[in-house]
């Protein structure tokens, strides 16, 4: 039975949520303010979180950032409920790391299809990992092992979380060819995604981040304006 965090301070949203949820055969717990949210996925280590932007003592995005900090949690689905609808609010909590952003007032049954969604990405993912696979093998110096989701260059490691992985493996596996944005989120995401197409820049973001200390790595991949992006080729 997946187990959901619902953290929102409105008593009512909250009972909403369990209601629907539990009902879809979740078992549901909950938190009503961002400190008390990362004590529970803490211990209870949550299949997937729903998380307010709005909360007492530390607001979802600071939970959101946290969460994605702690290497235990880091891979756990976040969606992000929010009363705010401009966009710059949807790009934050993209940027730091959410899977997809709800805008209130929601539709619960809406809500439960993105957090299927959500789980069966995950699923998958971790079926991948746990999928024997050779090792590629770059000039000597990169290895990319897809067995633990590692990226080694020149025997300095580098770990990736399974999205930004799969992307990096995908984009390195076909130097020189340039790769929309919408290709890229059904080839990684699936048909079936339901997040904003942001990700895409974001995932690349938080990769060329890790790969900062290996600028020979990190400045291969390419934007491609208006398009998307490319691994180029120098192998």
């Amino acid at each position: 039975m997946p187990k959901i965090l619902v953290v929102d301070d409105e008593e009512n949203i909250v009972e909403l949520l369990k209601f629907n949820l539990e009902r879809e055969g979740f078992k549901v717990i909950s938190a009503f303010d961002g400190n008390t949210a990362l004590e529970i996925a803490r211990k209870e280590s949550p299949d997937l979180v729903i998380l307010d932007v709005m909360l007492p003592g530390r607001d979802g995005l600071a939970v959101c950032n946290a969460l994605r900090q702690d290497l235990k949690l880091e891979h756990i689905p976040i969606i992000m409920l929010s009363a705010r609808v401009e966009e710059i609010d949807r790009v934050v909590g993209l940027e730091i790391g959410a899977d997809d952003y709800v805008t209130k007032p929601f539709s619960p049954r809406e809500l439960t299809a993105r957090i299927k969604a959500q789980l069966r990405r995950l699923t998958k993912e971790k079926e991948k990992v746990s999928t024997p696979a050779k090792k590629q093998l770059l000039n000597n110096d990169l290895v990319i092992d897809p067995a633990c989701l590692a990226v080694t260059f020149k025997g300095i490691k580098q770990d990736f979380t399974p999205k930004e992985f799969e992307l990096f493996y995908f984009l390195v596996s076909n130097p020189g060819k340039v790769f929309t944005r919408e290709y890229l989120v059904d080839k990684i995401w699936g048909y079936d995604f339901a997040g904003d197409m942001r990700m895409i820049d974001v995932h690349i973001r938080h990769i060329r981040h890790k790969l900062e200390k290996f600028p020979e790595i990190s400045q291969l991949i390419e934007t491609i304006r208006g398009v998307g992006y490319r691994f180029r080729e120098v192998f």
